[in-house]
């Protein structure tokens, strides 16, 4: 089977369904799929050439609805040469040229009864979720979601073969969001990534060069984009009370640790300032940037837990790889699979204000270690039985074959 991904950006950086694609293309090679991606990158970006599938790279884009005139063309001359094709993620500009090549192609093929027409999919990665029309931040680009909606994106969804999600809760958030959401076929193909990389002292010696000053010390990792979405500011507030009430106790409480892109943007820069602002995180707080390959998994591997408290994850798969690292996950009712991490006791789960978020840290540090390392224990458990990229795989490959 041949398939087609469009998609926005492959750039590692992005995270999400740029993650996905390459975390699944190991087990997808193995059920005979082949798959290329056509992208809005630069053709120049340092990524482009360095995966084991091909990328065409037709940007960059421009403007807020990236659009790029070279994708549409691009698409009717490659069309048919697949299978299935899926649009990962709405809203921008490679989910109305992709449907509307399909309209395209399938004019042509009713002429000519040669040409092929691939099954077409879209895959929302959470791009449907009610909380990115009610987020108060929001409201501009919550109504203009609802023109687009109105105007063409329905008939992106709703002419689809398909809809494709990463989890049961996603599936069933997209349909509280927008009238006149009718796809023909809803598929929960679930999510997962590979078994990560046996520990070696090499993975923490990298993420040690990143982050030096919390060498041999208690720490907790968020590891993701630092953006408000991701509940960073409320996590700041949370973590300096707690710190707080253990040193007017006297009780040990680990560092922390906040990885990822985005320190350098307004946002991530506001953050910096509210550390400052607390004269107890003095030493207590560190921003060691994006962490990749073996730092990443080291600053994972050495942690006592991860910690992501968004206000809207549609998978996750940072959470995934703690857990499967063997890490408690301590997160919010908010991501989308935190019930799984629930019933597996494989982390804390909280509510995405201010007092949850408090909560979840101080249940934590009060645990027991005898508990945490069990907690530990079960979340390899809940990767294991919930995560794993095989599974998911076939279930992806079942859903585009219809």
């Amino acid at each position: 089977m041949k398939l087609l991904h469009i998609i926005a950006t492959m750039d590692p950086a992005s995270g999400g369904p740029c993650q996905g694609i390459r975390n699944s293309n190991p087990e997808i090679l193995r059920l005979g799929i082949n798959r290329e991606v056509v992208s809005l990158d630069d053709p120049n970006a340092p990524f482009i050439g360095s995966d084991d599938f091909v990328i065409h790279a037709l940007g960059p884009s421009k403007g807020l609805w990236q659009y790029a005139p070279k994708l549409k063309p691009w698409l009717m001359a490659n069309l048919a040469r697949f299978d299935a094709v899926v649009i990962n993620g709405l809203w921008i500009y490679p989910s109305y040229a992709g449907w509307k090549a399909m309209k395209e192609l399938k004019r042509i093929a009713k002429k000519n009864r040669g040409v092929n027409v691939p099954r077409f999919f879209v895959m929302p990665h959470g791009m449907l979720d009610p909380y990115f029309q009610r987020a108060p931040d929001r409201k501009f680009k919550a109504v203009r979601n609802w023109l687009y909606w109105k105007i063409f994106e329905r008939k992106v969804v709703n002419d689809a073969d398909g809809l494709l999600f990463t989890c049961e809760k996603e599936l069933e958030l997209a349909r509280q969001t927008f009238s006149n959401y009718n796809p023909k076929r809803e598929f929960n193909v679930g999510y997962g990534i590979l078994p990560p990389p046996v520990y070696s002292e090499v993975m923490n010696q990298e993420f040690i060069k990143k982050c030096p000053e919390v060498a041999d010390k208690s720490y907790l990792i968020f590891l993701s984009r630092i953006h408000p979405k991701k509940g960073v500011d409320l996590l700041i507030k949370a973590y300096a009370v707690v710190v707080n009430e253990c040193l007017r106790q006297n009780k040990p409480y680990p560092l922390l640790v906040i990885a990822g892109p985005g320190i350098k943007s307004a946002f991530g820069l506001s953050i910096q300032k509210l550390v400052a602002s607390y004269p107890e995180l003095k030493h207590q707080v560190f921003f060691p940037g994006m962490l990749t390959g073996a730092a990443k998994w080291g600053a994972l591997y050495k942690s006592e837990a991860f910690i992501l408290p968004s206000h809207q994850e549609n998978f996750g798969i940072a959470v995934v790889e703690a857990l499967a690292c063997g890490k408690p996950v301590l997160i919010t009712d908010q991501v989308n699979i935190y019930k799984e991490v629930e019933q597996g006791k494989g982390g804390i789960i909280g509510n995405d204000k201010l007092d949850g978020i408090f909560d979840i840290l101080t249940t934590w540090v009060n645990l027991p270690q005898a508990e945490q390392e069990q907690m530990g224990k079960f979340a390899i458990e809940v990767y294991l039985n919930k995560f794993q990229i095989g599974p998911a795989s076939v279930a992806f490959k079942d859903a585009i074959s219809i």
